[in-house]
């Protein structure tokens, strides 16, 4: 399912919601990507291809599925108790947006 996701990103990709390149590194249990969003295109790279990406994010598949199905908004408890880690979680409400979430 999650795997589904990442590869169906650039069809459901809104170049509008990004004003310069973004770049995202998602760590779901064992699926690694790496995203960068630009107000052009999104790419979709297996594993960390970049270095020193804006935004990492680590999650469980359930908890994340949550997020991108239904619609569910992480607040400080979910991030504080370890739920999802992030070092910009801004940079996430900006990454759902590019894809009408």
């Amino acid at each position: 399912m999650i795997e589904a996701i990442f590869s169906g990103l650039q069809a459901s990709y809104s170049p509008a919601e990004i004003d310069a390149e973004t770049s995202f590194y998602f760590s779901i249990e064992d699926i690694k990507k790496t995203v960068v969003l630009t107000p052009q295109a999104c790419r979709v790279e297996d594993g960390k291809t970049i270095e020193e990406v804006d935004c990492v994010c680590k999650s469980d598949s359930d908890f994340f599925l949550k997020i991108w199905n239904d619609g569910y908004r992480p607040g400080m408890g979910d991030f504080m108790g370890g739920k999802i880690k992030s070092n910009n979680p801004f940079a996430l409400k900006d990454f759902l947006a590019a894809f009408g979430k």
